[in-house]
């Protein structure tokens, strides 16, 4: 396989990770995408830097924000690693960082790398502007 094809298979997973789990909640396709050895070199608070850290991170989003999903404005892939700068959307529905529902739309920027080895998510690496969030859901001021 060409370099060119690794980038554009390891993008395509990516791209499905976004959309169909984290946009979707496919819980058997974040088993498939993810290595069972995941590192994640950044994980969010109250999260461990591995595969369960990962999946209990993105379901507590989908559980704060069910109409959580993400619009990604580029991808570029070095080999196996993609970086990916996406913004996120969603509506806060339930508990996020200690705070109670607002009904209030949300969006944040994001800035990943991502690892993809035989076609599974090995390593992550990303920055998010949670700091944002917390000012959009009034818990900051603006």
């Amino acid at each position: 396989m060409t370099q060119v094809n690794v980038s554009e298979a390891a993008k395509a997973v990516i791209r499905r990770n976004t959309d169909e789990v984290q946009g979707s909640g496919n819980w058997a396709l974040f088993d498939e995408l993810f290595a069972d050895d995941f590192l994640d070199h950044t994980p969010q608070p109250d999260c461990t830097p591995d595969k369960a850290g990962a999946l209990g991170l993105y379901r507590k989003l989908r559980e704060a924000f069910p109409d959580f999903h993400a619009v990604i404005h580029w991808q570029r892939a070095d080999g196996d690693v993609v970086t990916t700068y996406k913004t996120y959307h969603g509506t806060h529905r339930g508990n996020f960082l200690g705070l109670a529902p607002t009904g209030r739309a949300i969006h944040f920027e994001t800035v990943d790398a991502m690892r993809v080895q035989n076609g599974k998510i090995t390593e992550h690496w990303g920055v998010a502007n949670l700091y944002s969030v917390l000012q959009q859901l009034g818990a900051l001021p603006q």
